[in-house]
């Protein structure tokens, strides 16, 4: 089992961190919602739980609950710049279906 960062992602994590002041790391975790069942939830992590799983790529912390691992196992978290666009990039290696807008997807 493993979550990994490419070195864009990773950089950008530690900047947010940096700028924040504070923080363990990120959770990457999933959610119900959107066209196709599920959407990516990040947000920066202050506190563990006893669920947690954590994952150390390029110095910085991925943290996963239980619940979502099961389906987020083998991604790579990446940053893209596309244009004006910037953002994050998950490459799930267990998704079977994307919905049209991007938002969210289905194993």
């Amino acid at each position: 089992m493993a979550i990994t960062m490419s070195d864009s992602a990773a950089k950008r994590v530690q900047t947010f961190l940096t700028n924040r002041g504070k923080g363990l790391g990120l959770r990457l975790g999933v959610r119900t919602s959107g066209c196709s069942g599920m959407a990516y939830v990040l947000e920066f992590v202050d506190d563990l739980h006893d669920e947690d799983t954590v994952f150390e790529d390029k110095g910085v912390k991925v943290i996963v609950d239980a619940k979502s691992l099961v389906y987020l196992d083998g991604t790579e978290l990446d940053f893209v710049k596309e244009g004006l666009n910037e953002g994050f990039k998950f490459n799930n290696p267990n998704v079977s279906s994307e919905c049209g807008c991007g938002e969210s997807f289905n194993v």
